[in-house]
């Protein structure tokens, strides 16, 4: 009995306890990752901040802190061109993610899907799209524009926005394409479902949250651009144009309130995006 109990003490005794080493590699990596955070976000931090700050008596703000107000709030839309500038920013961004994500989401199915000549070519052509510096493609389009004797206006930057936003849309959702289970598609074949049923009710179902993340993506690239559209926008002004010509006479504090309230959005629509998709 005594040899039993010795055999069930040991092996119902805890183990002793392992000292945890401190891995100075893992700490000096979550340091150094929040470190690039805090960097990345101290601009977006100080335009926040900025945006509840008095301006001068020109209306223009200075780093020096005047006082805390919410008028640039109160009298967003008050600066009239300013006011235009975003909406057709927001009016370019919008058609150019709608027009990318019906080029973008074929292209996608497509690459990802079939074999067909020509292929090769295409993916190429993706990745330039992607890689290749704003400022050539900015000058490509416009020598193209120029070339065919068209004038420059809300109109080209809508073009030229679509044709940087559909690689983009295009990369994403091919990603989630890739994901998917076949054998899902096939089992609604071989229920009696059609190609038209299997897509609009299984395939596209599966594939919405890569839409979704695309046209994001798309969105904010195309909002926030500015050196492509500087070359094909002509005398039309759209946000980031406009706070580039301010810069040079000072921004006023409707520019940092714009930019926060799109920022907040951009923040729920992430935020929306991730729920759904989970």
């Amino acid at each position: 009995m005594s040899a039993v109990a010795d055999v069930t003490d040991s092996v119902q005794a805890p183990p002793a306890a392992v000292p945890r080493r401190r891995h100075w590699g893992v700490i000096a990596l979550g340091v150094f990752t929040w470190l690039v955070i805090l960097y990345s976000i101290a601009p977006i931090a100080v335009m926040v901040a900025y945006s509840f700050n008095q301006a001068t008596r020109g209306g223009k703000l200075t780093f020096a802190w005047l006082g805390f107000t919410t008028d640039a709030y109160r009298y967003i839309f008050s600066i009239g061109d300013l006011t235009q500038a975003l909406v057709n920013s927001l009016e370019v961004a919008t058609l150019a993610t709608l027009f990318a994500v019906l080029l973008g989401t074929p292209l996608a199915l497509a690459l990802a899907r079939y074999r067909f000549y020509g292929k090769t070519l295409t993916d190429l052509t993706i990745f330039v799209d992607i890689a290749a510096p704003s400022i050539v493609v900015g000058a490509s389009l416009l020598s193209l524009f120029i070339s065919l004797n068209w004038p420059r206006d809300l109109t080209t930057i809508i073009i030229a926005h679509i044709a940087f936003d559909v690689a983009f849309v295009a990369v994403v959702v091919r990603a989630r394409i890739a994901g998917l289970d076949r054998s899902i598609e096939k089992a609604s074949y071989d229920l009696g479902a059609g190609p038209w049923a299997t897509f609009s009710l299984v395939t596209l179902p599966l594939i919405w949250p890569g839409i979704v993340a695309g046209a994001l993506l798309a969105f904010v690239l195309s909002i926030d651009d500015f050196i492509i559209t500087s070359f094909v926008a002509g005398q039309t002004l759209t946000f980031p144009l406009w706070v580039y010509g301010a810069v040079k006479t000072g921004i006023p504090p409707q520019v940092f309130a714009m930019g926060t309230v799109i920022f907040a959005a951009g923040i729920l629509l992430a935020l929306w995006q991730r729920r759904h998709a989970a």
